[in-house]
């Protein structure tokens, strides 16, 4: 599994395994967002607004955190 996409109400957050270098900056940015160690699913976009959770892709060092934005705000 390289890329998963998921989807919230305002934004979708993609992420691609193989692009990140763990750097942590979304689970340090967002962390109801990026639950880190989940056991299932730790991607949870409704979890803040969609333009906290653009801000943090834009942070994402290594480009793994995408996003599509639902609420008529900007897209990456």
């Amino acid at each position: 599994m390289a890329k998963k996409t998921h989807e919230g109400t305002a934004i979708d957050v993609t992420f691609d395994s193989k692009l990140c270098i763990h750097a942590r900056e979304c689970v340090t940015g967002q962390p109801g967002v990026f639950e880190a160690n989940a056991p299932g699913p730790w991607i949870h976009p409704d979890e803040a607004s969609a333009e906290a959770v653009a801000h943090v892709a834009h942070n994402c060092p290594s480009g793994a955190i995408t996003y599509r934005r639902k609420d008529g705000g900007p897209q990456e």
